[in-house]
């Protein structure tokens, strides 16, 4: 994803781990819902920590279709095998078990992907409000006084695609 500030993956998951912790105090104290806000913050930890090793792939990608989710989650699954498999012997089933979530219980599992794509939107909100609106609006209006044809065909008909996301730009091609 472009975005004006590049984000790590720690943290993307410190994020995350803070937000699941208090959704889950939320759900427990106000919602008397069954969880654990020590486990589901330490689920939240691991969350995405296979992706050291295989990578990301865009959200609208991995939920494109079946066949993409299906094969993700493949894709992850091996990735916490393989990263269980670096421990030593007595913490492969423990460490596997975090990393893929299995520890949890469904109200838990929920948390966790809820805190996920929280600390997304937060990151979406961060983005619009960049400091760069300013010196769009500043350019748009020199290219507008250079009088120039072509780019004002850009401007109408090809730079639209430019603000487009990856579901918009991708929609029907897959």
């Amino acid at each position: 994803m472009r975005a004006a500030r590049q984000e790590n993956l720690a943290e993307h998951t410190a994020e995350t781990a803070q937000l699941a912790h208090l959704l889950a105090l939320l759900a427990r104290d106000r919602f008397s819902a069954p969880v654990s806000p020590e486990r589901v913050a330490v689920a939240a930890l691991y969350h995405d920590a296979s992706e050291i090793l295989t990578g990301d792939l865009p959200t609208p990608v991995k939920y494109k279709n079946d066949a993409l989710r299906t094969a993700y989650k493949a894709v992850e699954h091996e990735g916490a095998r393989v990263m269980a498999s670096l421990q030593p012997a007595e913490l492969q089933a423990e460490t596997q078990a975090w990393l893929t979530g299995s520890l949890l219980n469904d109200a838990e599992r929920k948390i966790v992907k809820a805190a996920d794509r929280l600390s997304a939107l937060i990151k979406c909100m961060e983005e619009r409000q960049s400091e760069f609106e300013a010196a769009e609006a500043q350019q748009l209006a020199a290219l507008h006084e250079m009088h120039c044809p072509e780019a004002e065909y850009f401007i109408e008909h090809m730079l639209p695609c430019f603000a487009q996301n990856l579901d918009e730009l991708t929609r029907g091609r897959f």
